[in-house]
């Protein structure tokens, strides 16, 4: 027979297989912003160095462009952590069990 499954019904299985047995999505938040974070570490120590070594004036949209990033790098790693923590109840709460057995007399 022919499959009823469309492009976008699979899409929707696809996702919630991912999102419904792992925390993994909500963890790569956290990395996105570790990542986004240390680029706006590196920017601004690069400002610092390029100030004190050349004496290039700071002009004012590097530092505020610094400042933004690393704050919405700490606000992704706090989402993140918040949303792996949440994940992780809601795991639990489901109660599944960690090995399923393939049936009664199979373990001996």
């Amino acid at each position: 027979g022919d499959s009823k499954f469309n492009g976008w019904k699979l899409w929707n299985l696809a996702l919630e297989g991912i999102t419904s047995f792992s925390t993994f999505p909500l963890r790569i938040w956290t990395y996105i912003g570790l990542a986004v974070a240390g680029v706006a570490f590196l920017y601004g120590a690069w400002i610092i160095f390029d100030t004190l070594a050349f004496g290039n004036a700071v002009r004012g949209y590097p530092s505020l462009l610094v400042s933004i990033l690393f704050l919405g790098g700490i606000q992704l790693i706090g989402i993140g952590v918040l949303g792996e923590y949440i994940g992780r109840i809601y795991i639990e709460t489901k109660a599944r069990p960690k090995y399923i057995l393939k049936g009664k007399n199979s373990v001996k």
